[in-house]
Protein backbone atom coordinates (compact mmCIF):
# COMPACT_ATOMS: atom_id res chain seq x y z
CA UNK A 1 0.00 0.00 0.00
CA UNK A 2 0.84 3.29 -0.90
CA UNK A 3 2.11 5.50 2.20
CA UNK A 4 1.27 9.06 3.11
CA UNK A 5 4.02 10.39 1.77
CA UNK A 6 4.77 8.42 -1.29
CA UNK A 7 0.91 9.21 -1.45
CA UNK A 8 1.47 13.41 -1.63
CA UNK A 9 4.48 12.91 -3.55
CA UNK A 10 2.05 11.42 -6.48
CA UNK A 11 -0.37 14.22 -5.90
CA UNK A 12 1.65 16.91 -6.55
CA UNK A 13 3.05 15.22 -9.48
CA UNK A 14 -0.05 15.14 -11.38
CA UNK A 15 -0.78 19.04 -9.84
CA UNK A 16 -4.03 16.97 -8.26
CA UNK A 17 -2.98 18.79 -5.24
CA UNK A 18 -4.05 23.11 -5.54
CA UNK A 19 -2.81 25.40 -3.72
CA UNK A 20 -5.07 29.43 -3.88
CA UNK A 21 -8.69 30.23 -2.67
CA UNK A 22 -11.13 27.49 -3.22
CA UNK A 23 -15.21 27.57 -2.89
CA UNK A 24 -16.04 24.01 -2.44
CA UNK A 25 -19.05 22.69 -3.81
CA UNK A 26 -19.90 22.57 0.04
CA UNK A 27 -19.88 26.53 -0.14
CA UNK A 28 -16.69 26.51 1.97
CA UNK A 29 -13.85 28.38 1.35
CA UNK A 30 -10.50 26.20 1.06
CA UNK A 31 -6.95 27.44 0.79
CA UNK A 32 -5.85 23.94 -1.16
CA UNK A 33 -7.96 22.03 -3.28
CA UNK A 34 -7.56 18.32 -4.53
CA UNK A 35 -8.81 18.32 -7.99
CA UNK A 36 -8.98 13.95 -8.55
CA UNK A 37 -9.18 14.85 -12.22
CA UNK A 38 -5.76 15.39 -12.47
CA UNK A 39 -4.93 12.67 -10.66
CA UNK A 40 -6.97 10.55 -12.74
CA UNK A 41 -5.11 11.99 -16.04
CA UNK A 42 -2.72 10.07 -15.54
CA UNK A 43 -3.62 6.20 -15.39
CA UNK A 44 -0.21 4.62 -14.82
CA UNK A 45 0.24 6.78 -11.74
CA UNK A 46 -3.14 6.39 -10.11
CA UNK A 47 -3.57 2.89 -10.91
CA UNK A 48 -0.99 3.03 -7.82
CA UNK A 49 -3.71 4.85 -5.67
CA UNK A 50 -6.56 2.67 -6.71
CA UNK A 51 -4.88 -0.46 -5.81
CA UNK A 52 -4.05 0.85 -2.78
CA UNK A 53 -7.44 1.75 -1.91
CA UNK A 54 -8.73 -1.71 -3.36
CA UNK A 55 -6.95 -3.31 -0.65
CA UNK A 56 -7.62 -1.40 2.43
CA UNK A 57 -11.24 -1.90 1.26
CA UNK A 58 -10.96 -5.88 1.37
CA UNK A 59 -9.31 -5.13 4.63
CA UNK A 60 -12.27 -3.32 6.17
CA UNK A 61 -15.13 -4.24 4.17
CA UNK A 62 -17.00 -7.88 4.11
CA UNK A 63 -18.52 -9.06 1.20
CA UNK A 64 -19.83 -5.79 -0.96
CA UNK A 65 -22.56 -6.77 -3.56
CA UNK A 66 -22.24 -3.38 -5.29
CA UNK A 67 -20.50 -0.10 -5.41
CA UNK A 68 -22.73 3.40 -5.81
CA UNK A 69 -20.60 6.34 -6.91
CA UNK A 70 -21.90 9.63 -7.45
CA UNK A 71 -21.62 11.29 -10.50
CA UNK A 72 -19.24 12.75 -12.21
CA UNK A 73 -16.01 12.94 -9.54
CA UNK A 74 -17.11 9.47 -8.21
CA UNK A 75 -17.41 7.36 -11.11
CA UNK A 76 -13.78 6.43 -12.70
CA UNK A 77 -12.67 5.35 -8.89
CA UNK A 78 -16.10 3.47 -8.60
CA UNK A 79 -15.50 1.85 -11.68
CA UNK A 80 -11.68 1.21 -10.62
CA UNK A 81 -12.17 -0.02 -7.55
CA UNK A 82 -15.77 -2.71 -8.89
CA UNK A 83 -13.02 -4.07 -11.43
CA UNK A 84 -10.41 -3.85 -9.32
CA UNK A 85 -12.55 -6.39 -6.65
CA UNK A 86 -14.96 -7.76 -9.59
CA UNK A 87 -17.85 -5.78 -8.07
CA UNK A 88 -20.75 -4.96 -9.87
CA UNK A 89 -20.78 -0.52 -9.95
CA UNK A 90 -23.26 1.85 -10.80
CA UNK A 91 -23.01 5.70 -10.37
CA UNK A 92 -26.03 7.76 -9.44
CA UNK A 93 -26.57 11.54 -10.97
CA UNK A 94 -28.02 14.95 -10.44
CA UNK A 95 -31.53 15.33 -11.88
CA UNK A 96 -32.86 19.03 -10.63
CA UNK A 97 -30.46 18.95 -7.93
CA UNK A 98 -30.86 15.49 -6.36
CA UNK A 99 -29.30 12.27 -7.22
CA UNK A 100 -31.03 9.53 -8.84
CA UNK A 101 -30.40 6.31 -10.30
CA UNK A 102 -30.55 6.08 -14.07
CA UNK A 103 -29.46 4.24 -16.64
CA UNK A 104 -31.26 1.34 -16.06
CA UNK A 105 -29.40 1.12 -12.76
CA UNK A 106 -30.99 -0.17 -9.72
CA UNK A 107 -29.89 -1.37 -5.74
CA UNK A 108 -31.75 -4.67 -4.87
CA UNK A 109 -33.39 -5.05 -1.58
CA UNK A 110 -31.32 -6.35 1.06
CA UNK A 111 -27.62 -5.96 -1.21
CA UNK A 112 -24.41 -4.74 1.31
CA UNK A 113 -23.45 -1.14 -0.71
CA UNK A 114 -20.16 0.40 -0.24
CA UNK A 115 -19.85 4.41 -1.47
CA UNK A 116 -16.88 5.25 -3.24
CA UNK A 117 -15.74 8.60 -4.34
CA UNK A 118 -12.81 10.47 -5.59
CA UNK A 119 -12.86 12.90 -2.35
CA UNK A 120 -15.07 13.21 0.74
CA UNK A 121 -14.76 16.76 2.55
CA UNK A 122 -18.42 17.99 3.89
CA UNK A 123 -19.72 14.36 2.58
CA UNK A 124 -23.07 15.70 1.14
CA UNK A 125 -22.78 13.86 -1.84
CA UNK A 126 -22.35 10.62 0.20
CA UNK A 127 -25.17 11.45 2.87
CA UNK A 128 -26.98 11.51 -0.58
CA UNK A 129 -26.12 8.17 -2.18
CA UNK A 130 -27.06 6.72 1.14
CA UNK A 131 -30.96 8.22 0.99
CA UNK A 132 -30.76 6.39 -2.65
CA UNK A 133 -29.85 2.92 -0.71
CA UNK A 134 -32.08 3.25 2.30
CA UNK A 135 -35.03 4.21 -0.80
CA UNK A 136 -34.05 0.75 -2.18
CA UNK A 137 -33.75 -1.65 1.87
CA UNK A 138 -30.73 -1.88 1.17
CA UNK A 139 -27.62 -2.19 3.53
CA UNK A 140 -25.22 0.55 3.68
CA UNK A 141 -21.26 -0.83 4.56
CA UNK A 142 -19.74 2.61 4.56
CA UNK A 143 -17.50 4.60 2.57
CA UNK A 144 -14.54 4.66 0.42
CA UNK A 145 -12.62 7.92 -1.28
CA UNK A 146 -9.06 8.34 -2.50
CA UNK A 147 -8.88 11.53 -0.98
CA UNK A 148 -10.23 11.94 2.92
CA UNK A 149 -10.97 16.19 3.34
CA UNK A 150 -13.59 15.65 6.23
CA UNK A 151 -13.67 16.43 9.69
CA UNK A 152 -15.84 13.36 9.85
CA UNK A 153 -18.23 15.53 12.07
CA UNK A 154 -21.43 14.76 8.52
CA UNK A 155 -20.27 11.13 8.47
CA UNK A 156 -19.73 10.25 11.87
CA UNK A 157 -23.73 11.04 12.82
CA UNK A 158 -24.22 7.89 10.33
CA UNK A 159 -21.75 5.82 12.40
CA UNK A 160 -20.06 4.59 9.31
CA UNK A 161 -16.15 4.02 8.44
CA UNK A 162 -14.40 5.55 5.85
CA UNK A 163 -11.82 4.33 4.34
CA UNK A 164 -9.24 6.48 2.38
CA UNK A 165 -6.15 5.86 0.54
CA UNK A 166 -4.86 9.61 2.33
CA UNK A 167 -6.64 11.94 4.75
CA UNK A 168 -5.82 15.13 4.46
CA UNK A 169 -5.89 17.78 7.14
CA UNK A 170 -6.84 21.13 5.14
CA UNK A 171 -8.31 23.93 6.69
CA UNK A 172 -11.97 25.22 5.53
CA UNK A 173 -13.75 28.29 6.53
CA UNK A 174 -17.29 29.88 5.83
CA UNK A 175 -18.04 33.07 4.08
CA UNK A 176 -17.94 34.95 7.76
CA UNK A 177 -14.64 33.61 8.89
CA UNK A 178 -11.98 33.64 5.48
CA UNK A 179 -8.73 34.59 7.05
CA UNK A 180 -7.27 37.69 5.43
CA UNK A 181 -4.35 36.02 3.56
CA UNK A 182 -7.04 33.95 1.89
CA UNK A 183 -9.66 37.10 1.23
CA UNK A 184 -6.46 38.77 -0.59
CA UNK A 185 -6.22 35.62 -3.16
CA UNK A 186 -8.61 35.68 -6.32
CA UNK A 187 -12.01 33.03 -5.71
CA UNK A 188 -11.81 29.83 -7.80
CA UNK A 189 -14.85 27.49 -7.73
CA UNK A 190 -13.45 24.10 -9.02
CA UNK A 191 -16.35 21.63 -7.93
CA UNK A 192 -18.95 20.09 -10.89
CA UNK A 193 -21.78 21.21 -8.17
CA UNK A 194 -21.79 24.66 -9.66
CA UNK A 195 -21.96 23.40 -13.65
CA UNK A 196 -25.18 24.07 -14.97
Amino acid sequence: MLSLKDSLVVLKKTKALLEGHFVLSSGLHSPQYVQCAKLLSFPNISSKFNLSLSKKIQKNFNKIDLILSPAIGGIVIGYEIGRLLKIETIFCERVKGNFKLRRGFSIKRNSRVLIVEDVITTGKSSLECEKLIKKSKAKLLGYACLIDRSSRIALKIKNKKIISQIKLNVPTFNKKNIPTELKNIPITKPGSRFLK
